[in-house]
């Protein structure tokens, strides 16, 4: 049974992180709508000088294929600078640990995961990045994978509100999500770490004198901001190898709540910022009605699961703490618990527990939550996967009752469901060929475990990757040329597939005019819209994930009492 005090911490880090979310929601609507906010008098200059540098005009609109070539051409440039970066860090400057260069697969791996925004890491940070790679190639990459991500559901969401077939400027959107957005959020979150303990230095280790004489090379570095853009941008990749477990990043109960808040602003945020970009601000309900409602029910599994394991309840082992197993004996399972849902659901992908040692149970409602990707979903693309669900959801409604589906004024056809039905099936496509591939080829036995436990630490590995999340559940020897690049594609695939798909979405929507609402018209802000969405997701989920819940996870705990 877990202590009430504990979970009062839980409602307390919620309530707080929901707060901050809704204000940020509300000045992000303000600033992707080019309205007056306090920052401009600071900003305005810096943006000028920066579309100055680029030559592009940030007030020219775009269609949504000019936008999805603005932003996959951006990317893929980035990708091939940092995979450069990589594979030469052995020659590159501020590499005080005499670090060779990484391999031509691990450098593609690597690379393709903060492109991605996906930041799984099959290699030890701390040993086997130079500090110049971290800083001028990794952390770069965490920024703008997260301000592409929000790019992109913006321009998704002007969809519902323009007619002119035009989805916003890409040049505009990444420089003002940069500037205004994740760099101060970043600077204040780095600051505040620091103050709490976390190390911000440029040394990449420091000396510590041990009690027996000698001395003990102890791994730093400028943790405190990386960590800081790690958790705000949804990014997940840890600066060591133990991610948030490690003492020197997440030092505290106070700095575990502080990455708690921090990994639900910009996952909490969007449907704010939705209501107020298409003037309803009653539609946010529903959906973050839903988020919560998902994301809720998964948390309470989490502590059921984790509150004890029965397995070990016979042998005169004390679990009134908790199954504690795997998780930091500096937080309480609450806190490590909320940690861990927080990151995934949200599609962070930071840990602060082994994902390997938690109980069958809990590892199925882990992997659950990244089967979803909305509930709240990484950032931008977790809220526009729930868009995605949600016209779907209208669709079939429509067709149950004999309506043409509509939504905000805008008719649902067949060009914005054939690029939802994509989006929607690519995802088990991109978990299960490479997953079937690795086990026709016995791969998934570098996995340590019996049969289903390796099973199901390769399935999380591809879930991971196309979900982009980035945790990863071990003990594996993923770092092989077949899970480098079938792990690098899958991220590829799995960011830019659902990407496109929603420019695609949102470009067909804006070519439409409005219709006025009619007595046909679903009335979506609605408890029962709410659970409709929430039952549609929960069942199309199901019935893509089921069979491999089943292999994997179900089977380890098939004898639960």
């Amino acid at each position: 049974m877990l202590a009430s005090s504990t979970l009062a911490d839980v409602l307390f880090t919620l309530g707080l992180g929901l707060l901050l979310a809704r204000w940020l929601g509300m000045y992000m609507s303000r600033l992707f709508q080019g309205r007056p906010t306090v920052v401009d008098p600071v900003f305005d200059p810096i943006d000028r000088a920066i579309y100055r540098i680029l030559g592009v005009d940030p007030r020219r609109p775009m269609g949504w294929k000019e936008y999805a070539g603005c932003l996959v051409l951006t990317n893929a440039l980035a990708l091939v600078f940092v995979f450069l970066v990589l594979f030469y860090q052995g020659q590159l400057p501020l590499n005080f640990w005499h670090v060779p260069g990484m391999t031509w697969d691990l450098a593609f791996h690597t690379a393709s995961a903060f492109t991605t925004n996906t930041d799984y890491q099959h290699y030890a940070p701390e040993t086997q990045a130079s500090l110049f790679s971290a800083l001028l190639g990794l952390q770069t990459l965490m920024f703008l994978s997260a301000a592409s991500g929000i790019a992109v559901l913006v321009a998704f969401i002007r969809g519902f509100v323009r007619k002119d077939g035009m989805v916003g400027n890409f040049w505009s959107d990444i420089v003002r999500t940069l500037t205004r957005l994740l760099v101060p959020l970043a600077a204040i979150g780095a600051l505040v770490l620091l103050f709490a303990g976390v190390p911000e230095t440029l040394a990449q280790s420091a000396h510590n004198a041990l009690l027996g004489g000698g001395f003990q090379l102890i791994p730093t570095g400028p943790v405190a901001s990386w960590d800081s853009i790690e958790m705000i941008g949804t990014n997940g990749g840890g600066y060591f190898a133990a991610n948030a477990g490690h003492p020197l990043q997440n030092p505290t109960a106070f700095t575990n709540m502080i990455e708690i808040v921090m990994m639900m602003l910009l996952t909490f945020a969007p449907p704010f910022m939705f209501g107020r970009m298409v003037r309803r601000p009653n539609e946010a309900y529903p959906y973050l009605g839903a988020i919560i409602v998902l994301f809720v029910v998964a948390l309470l599994l989490l502590f059921y699961f984790e509150a004890s394991n029965p397995y070990v309840s016979g042998l005169n082992v004390s679990q009134s703490h908790g199954y504690l197993v795997g998780a930091e004996s500096r937080f309480t399972i609450s806190e490590s618990v909320l940690f861990q849902g927080i990151s995934v659901y949200g599609n962070v992908g930071a840990t602060s527990m082994s994902l390997g040692s938690l109980t069958p149970g809990a590892q199925s409602v882990l992997l659950w939550g990244m089967f979803l990707q909305c509930a709240p979903g990484g950032e931008g693309t977790g809220f526009g996967m729930l868009l995605i669900n949600a016209l779907l959801a209208i669709f079939v409604g429509g067709l149950m009752v004999g309506r043409t589906p509509e939504y905000l004024g805008k008719k649902i056809g067949p060009d914005q469901i054939k690029w939802a039905i994509v989006t929607l099936l690519s995802h088990p496509l991109l978990i299960l060929v490479p997953l079937a591939i690795a086990v026709a080829g016995g791969l998934e036995q570098v996995a340590a475990g019996p049969g289903s436990h390796a099973f199901t630490i390769a399935l999380y590995e591809f879930t991971s990757e196309s979900a982009n999340n980035g945790s990863g559940m071990g003990p594996i020897n993923d770092n092989t040329q077949y899970f480098n690049v079938a792990g690098g594609l899958v991220m590829l695939l799995g960011r830019y597939v659902p990407m496109v798909a929603m420019l695609a979405i949102g470009g067909a929507l804006a070519r439409q005019p409005a219709i006025p609402p009619s007595t046909g018209t679903l009335r979506t802000s609605s408890v029962t819209f709410t659970l409709f969405l929430v039952g549609f997701v929960v069942i199309v989920t199901g019935l893509l994930f089921f069979p491999v819940l089943a292999m994997g996870p179900w089977a380890q705990g098939v004898n639960w009492p």
